[in-house]
């Protein structure tokens, strides 16, 4: 992979960045923490602009959310309560719930997407139920595009500054987001086993 997105970033410069960041956002096992960064190095061999990477980075990863942005549109409210009735402990949440995470995204929607574009393993999945709840396209795109910026030029700018060692940036993100996900998959299961408990059996 490392020898894909390095042609990658030598042929296409900026579009390239632009490009993979996209694909990290649909295909989230492409990580930003090794694209970024070694973009970032790549500029400070003189081999494109910093600031051309990171806007380039910036605008993919924002492209990718508003795919899922629109995936979540697709599915709706209305759709996901009747899932929710139907299959309701595979997804955790009885119609009721999925209400109220609603009027809990309507409140804090946007904030939730401006820090959830920066944490990893929730960076992608965070557009999702932004479209679900309806959240408006204009806030969500405002919110997405201040997260994704702060993330993308923290990651450019430790390439930049890193040099040669740019490969140290995946080696500290790469446990977070493996221990954030390893959480979601307990929590989920976890939710998965009690469901129903608290309400009765019902």
């Amino acid at each position: 992979m490392f020898d894909i997105i390095t042609s990658i970033l030598a042929s296409l410069g900026g579009f390239g960045v632009f490009l993979l960041m996209l694909a990290e956002n649909v295909f989230p096992p492409i990580p930003s923490e090794v694209i970024l960064p070694l973009a970032g190095y790549t500029a400070a061999q003189g081999r494109g602009s910093l600031w051309v990477v990171a806007i380039a980075g910036t605008l993919g990863s924002a492209a990718g959310a508003v795919l899922w942005y629109y995936v979540g549109r697709w599915i709706g409210i209305e759709r996901l309560k009747r899932f929710a009735s139907r299959h309701g402990r595979w997804l955790t949440l009885t119609p009721g719930e999925v209400d109220h995470v609603d009027r809990w995204f309507d409140r804090y929607g946007r904030w939730a997407v401006l820090f959830g574009r920066m944490v990893p393993g929730v960076r992608t999945l965070i557009s999702v139920p932004a479209g679900v709840s309806g959240m408006p396209l204009g806030p969500f795109l405002v919110s997405t595009l201040t997260g994704s910026a702060i993330w993308t030029v923290i990651l450019v700018l430790a390439g930049y500054e890193l040099g040669e060692r740019y490969s140290q940036v995946a080696s500290v993100i790469e446990p977070v987001s493996n221990a954030v996900l390893a959480l979601a998959v307990i929590w989920y299961l976890w939710r998965v086993a009690t469901f129903g408990r608290s309400r009765g059996g019902h």
